[in-house]
């Protein structure tokens, strides 16, 4: 078979390797003849898609010293290949062969195999290869399937991607929901939900978690756990359990503080933790209680009764009921009927510190206050003493300023008085002098008063001359108006009433009564309409005749 072009060391290494493989692995059969294919098909053929990568599916594996053998394997095929068929060096290049232009045989004379046939040592996979391999196995064997479970343990990332797990009564699942499909999502995902979500079978490959990728969501109904959580809320409410005038206010010192929680629980370790922080001086008695399992809500709920009904020293003025966080399933006692009642029935408040901030229980509804955690609290009840303590050292801070600001003030002031201090008589002496320039003062301001009052009423007495006005001329003008006015007035009521008497007259004759006066009358119909036409009545019908002095009624006889 000839190679001709570019062919380069780097291809002939390739052709070497794999025959170099037949010669040195006895099980090896014979596979397609060499000048049918090329070495690229070959080297595919072969398993393998460069020189220092193992074939891994169809020939067994080489031995572990692997370039060793390779070198071996290089060096005698290369020198059956210079010897047998003439393979260009450096140095025969530079008689006019080319180094990329060979001629290899398709048949290989047979070399005996100078190493002894080894046992093949098993494949060893690294973690990361296992777990990839594994995650094509199950992406391969399961399409996207729908799967139907409750819904348990969401977390809602900060990233915007949600976990939870998918359970039944007796397995569950981790899913993931990534952002992009659970923005996409035309309600909001709830633990206890029933649902049947459309789903990838994977295995995240950093931790090798085997998990589900949430592609959709459907509703299939509320879980079993969530409808007696639902049904137990409203039957709650409805009784007034939960109404905003049964919670009573926190002391805001309380004496002695109740714990009701498990001593193993971290939860208790917060809350001792918080009180020593900011109310160390503040008892606390604490009322042991298994916090989930069989039996835990029962025994909940008598430890709250307990913690209530203690009197005298052992009296506590505020309980605190905690648990950490965890799952639905975890949580479920403190859900309980018999919880809730107990709570609401507790003679002192009660502070409820249940889970993270994200979990709501029925007892967190019921209690008196509703913190976020545990933590949170013993801040809630201890928030006066903390406020209290921060106050007084204020006030201290204050005071301890105000006595040393008013013992240095008082110091000044004795000082003062210290300088002031002289003799009697040499203060009454001051005190004489100070009298007589005081009179001097007083003459002089009381004279100087006088002539500027003396100058100003000369001014003024100025001015009202000045002002005064020439009344008599004024008087003779208005007599004069007086009478014409007077004239004008009587002339122009004797034109009026002339007027007025001819209007009068005009008016006496245009009036019907003085039509009437000369022998005229008026004719109305029964309906009292004024008749001008004779076509307007018919023989027979009643008319009545108005004249100047009294009416009368008439009939028709003739109309023409």
């Amino acid at each position: 078979m000839n190679y001709r072009g570019r062919l380069g060391y780097r291809k002939l290494s390739r052709e070497i390797a794999s025959r170099s493989f037949k010669l040195f692995h006895p099980s090896y059969q014979e596979g397609p003849a060499l000048s049918t294919i090329s070495v690229d098909k070959l080297v595919d053929w072969m398993g393998m898609d460069h020189l220092n990568r193992p074939p891994i599916s169809l020939f067994p594996r080489p031995p572990q010293n692997e370039a060793f053998i390779n070198s071996i394997v290089f060096q005698i095929v290369i020198k059956h290949y210079r010897t047998q068929y003439g393979i260009a060096t450096g140095r025969e290049k530079s008689r006019g062969m080319r180094k990329d232009s060979v001629t290899i045989p398709t048949h290989v004379s047979p070399i005996v195999n100078p190493l002894p046939e080894r046992r093949m040592a098993p494949e060893v996979l690294t973690v990361s290869v296992l777990n990839r391999r594994a995650r094509e196995i199950l992406q391969r064997s399961f399409p996207l399937l729908w799967v139907g479970g409750e819904v348990s343990n969401l977390t809602r990332a900060g990233s915007g991607h949600v976990y939870f797990s998918l359970k039944d009564e007796s397995a569950q699942v981790r899913c993931v929901m990534f952002k992009s499909r659970a923005q996409s999502l035309p309600w909001r995902l709830e633990n206890g939900q029933q649902v049947e979500a459309q789903a990838l079978v994977t295995l995240f490959e950093a931790r090798g978690d085997f998990q589900l990728n949430i592609e959709g969501l459907r509703r299939a109904g509320l879980g079993a756990r969530y409808e007696a959580y639902a049904r137990l809320l409203d039957k709650l409410e409805r009784e007034g359990l939960f109404a905003a005038e049964r919670k009573r206010a926190l002391p805001r010192f309380p004496r002695r503080i109740g714990i009701v929680t498990s001593p193993q629980a971290a939860a208790l370790h917060d809350v001792i933790t918080a009180l020593r922080r900011r109310a160390p001086h503040l008892p606390t008695i604490l009322y042991p209680v298994p916090v989930q399992g069989e039996g835990a809500a029962e025994k909940i709920a008598a430890a709250i009764a307990q913690a209530g009904g203690r009197v005298g020293a052992a009296a506590i003025d505020v309980l605190i009921v905690v648990r950490g966080g965890g799952s639905i399933e975890d949580l479920w006692a403190f859900n309980e009927e018999v919880v809730a009642r107990a709570v609401a029935d507790c003679p002192v408040p009660v502070v409820s510190g249940i889970g993270h901030e994200t979990d709501t229980t029925i007892t967190d509804f019921a209690a008196d206050r509703r913190a976020a955690t545990p933590t949170a609290a013993a801040e809630l009840v201890s928030a006066g003493w903390f406020a209290a303590r921060h106050e007084l050292a204020t006030l201290a801070d204050g005071l301890q300023r105000g006595l040393r600001a008013l013992i240095e003030a008082r110091m000044q002031r004795i000082d003062l008085l210290a300088h002031r201090l002289i003799h009697p008589g040499t203060r009454l002496e001051r005190d004489r002098q100070a009298l007589a320039h005081l009179a001097t003062r007083l003459l002089a301001a009381l004279a100087k008063r006088r002539h500027l009052d003396a100058i100003a009423l000369d001014h003024l007495r100025l001015r009202l001359s000045r002002a005064q006005p020439l009344t008599q001329p004024l008087r003779g003008r208005l007599a004069l108006a007086e009478q014409s006015l007077s004239a004008a007035w009587r002339n122009q009521l004797t034109t009026r009433r002339g007027r007025l008497g001819a209007l009068a007259a005009s008016l006496t004759q245009l009036s019907p009564q003085a039509t009437l006066l000369r022998g005229y009358s008026i004719v109305r119909d029964r309906q009292g309409k004024v008749l001008h036409d004779s076509a307007q009545v018919a023989a027979g019908d009643a008319v009545e005749l108005n004249f100047a002095v009294g009416w009368a009624r008439a009939n028709i006889s003739e109309t023409g």
